[in-house]
């Protein structure tokens, strides 16, 4: 009998719903300060995440949910960036 794995879940900063982790886009602050965007999801530092959504990235940019997850200011062009990603697909 094969044991079940458990699936990890993650918080969006956007809708606040529990998601799987890897249908989340997962933005990163490393040890050194820069932010950005950790395709892998293994990339070293703080993170938090957000649905494939222009309306939850939205919602997370309206109300600084991102920079107060990161705990330091975050450039509006890895914002651009993400909304460029998302429109796309």
């Amino acid at each position: 009998m094969k044991k079940k794995r458990k699936v990890p879940l993650r918080k969006c900063l956007g809708c606040n719903e529990m998601k799987p982790k890897k249908e989340l886009i997962r933005i990163v602050r490393s040890p050194e300060g820069k932010v950005s965007i950790d395709k892998v999801g293994k990339a070293p530092g703080r993170g938090c995440y957000i649905c494939p959504s222009l309306q939850c990235l939205e919602t997370a940019v309206k109300g600084k949910r991102v920079q107060n997850a990161l705990e330091t200011p975050v450039e509006a062009d890895l914002f651009t960036s993400l909304r460029e990603q998302l429109s796309d697909e």
